[in-house]
């Protein structure tokens, strides 16, 4: 019992390595291949469109309560391994790589959504603790992309994709073989169609997730355009600055706010860890444009490691408070629903980004995205959640 939790969150880390594996490599692919300069919103867009899609299928037909959660994540990570590596084929064009984009991250709702309701299937207690370590592992995951290009700049940017998608196929195998079906897991007897309308009947249910998607309409705009916000700091300064290793240690520090909050979270309720990183990263929108017009780079990533550790942090909080206010038969799909309208909304501030880039000054850029910690804390404060 006490191998499952590390395994299950190594698993999730070599698996999610997927998720920003093409944005590391954009800058190089883009150059090769003549793409142009908005293709970073869009093959952010890609993936996460591909994991809405991905979610909505898992959770109409209830997958990961019918079936069993392990072979559920092998075969995902396996698929989705796939699509990665097509990317270093030659002669790609723009439209096939958001294709082999959205394949990836159809399948990575396979891999991220399963693994929490794996956890929760091992872990009634200490729920938060056990989804803190990993999402922080999705984090790490998510950022490690850009710490392979940054110490393999000199080499392909292919070797992105091959390390990535082999570390997938690891993590799979891993779980298959490690990780058999919890004690707490309850399987779904029927497909049931009306799960997806039903839990959102339930109030603390649906606090919870409104608190979760302010949240999302902050968090992965964040993330896909941190190189933009670092290279405009460096130009307007005249700084030379790492841009990989830079937006790797900045969202790998969001893993470790995830894993702190998770251990928080036996002391205090997840509730009020959540709203305060909400907060704080609701703050960092706000100050934003007054940190990038001053020139000291020691402010600025300072900055930027605050922004990094808040902004994260109550991920794992809200993804507790859904699974402990969700019906235990259709916990999974719970956690998929509310996966698959999160990172819906996250499509919209991303492309939402993707404009305002070539429309007003990048210093004002990550303004919208208090937007997100607004509607959130608005909605979340209201209740109070078991």
């Amino acid at each position: 019992m006490k191998h499952v939790l590390p395994i299950i969150v190594i698993a999730q880390f070599l698996c999610t390595s997927l998720w920003f594996a093409g944005n590391a490599v954009l800058g190089d692919m883009a150059a090769e291949l003549n793409l142009a300069s908005a293709f970073l919103g869009n093959i952010t867009s890609a993936v996460q469109l591909g994991f809405i899609s991905g979610t909505l299928i898992f959770a109409i037909f209830t997958i990961a309560d019918k079936f069993s959660p392990s072979n559920v994540f092998l075969s995902s990570a396996i698929l989705a391994s796939v699509f990665n590596i097509a990317i270093s084929l030659k002669g790609l064009t723009g439209i096939q790589i958001l294709f082999l984009r959205f394949g990836t991250g159809f399948f990575l709702a396979g891999i991220y959504p399963v693994g929490m309701k794996i956890a929760s299937d091992y872990f009634q207690k200490g729920l938060g603790k056990s989804l803190g370590l990993l999402v922080g592992a999705l984090v790490l995951g998510t950022a490690f992309p850009h710490l392979v290009r940054s110490i393999s700049d000199e080499l392909p940017w292919r070797i992105v994709l091959y390390t990535t998608s082999t570390l997938s196929v690891i993590g799979g195998l891993m779980i298959w073989i490690l990780v058999p079906n919890g004690p707490f897991r309850k399987p779904s007897q029927t497909f049931d169609f009306t799960v997806f309308f039903k839990i959102f009947q339930v109030r603390s249910f649906r606090t919870a997730a409104l608190g979760y998607f302010g949240h999302m309409w902050e968090l992965y705009a964040f993330w896909a355009f941190l190189p933009v916000f670092i290279q405009y700091f460096g130009k307007l300064h005249g700084q030379e600055l790492n841009i990989s290793f830079i937006s790797f240690a900045i969202i790998g520090l969001g893993g470790l706010s995830c894993a702190m909050g998770g251990y928080l979270s036996e002391k205090f309720h997840p509730g009020q860890i959540a709203k305060f990183a909400l907060a704080i990263s609701g703050i960092c929108c706000f100050l934003s444009p007054l940190i990038l017009s001053q020139p000291y780079s020691v402010v600025f990533l300072l900055f930027l490691m605050i922004w990094g550790l808040s902004v994260t942090a109550d991920s794992p909080m809200f993804s507790t408070l859904v699974a402990q206010n969700s019906p235990e038969m259709n916990r999974g799909t719970a956690l998929t629903i509310v996966n698959s309208i999160g990172f819906g909304i996250s499509v919209l501030s991303i492309q939402l980004l993707n404009f305002l880039n070539f429309m007003v000054p990048n210093r004002f850029l990550f303004l919208v995205l208090g937007l997100g910690p607004v509607f959130g804390l608005f909605y979340f404060v209201k209740e109070k959640l078991k």
